[in-house]
């Protein structure tokens, strides 16, 4: 019944068909490329010394004495 419908030879023709071209599709591909790059940073440390004087003051006392001589002549009546 098949081959009554369709012939006896449907199933064995070839047919070529020609090439279809379809929509050409873009595909977008991300790459990511890291770059490491050292950078010289000149860093210098000025130190600073600080010489902190405390100037303490401590009283030193001197005395100094006089010796005075008084004469006194009691009943010498020609003063010597």
């Amino acid at each position: 019944m098949f081959n009554n419908l369709f012939g006896a030879n449907c199933c064995n023709q070839n047919t070529t068909c020609e090439v279809v071209y379809e929509q050409p599709i873009n595909k977008c591909v991300l790459n990511d490329i890291v770059h490491e790059i050292k950078h010289i940073v000149p860093i210098n440390t000025n130190v600073i010394n600080n010489h902190i004087y405390k100037n303490t003051y401590i009283p030193e006392y001197t005395c100094s004495e006089e010796n005075v001589c008084t004469n006194i002549y009691d009943n010498c009546p020609n003063r010597f």
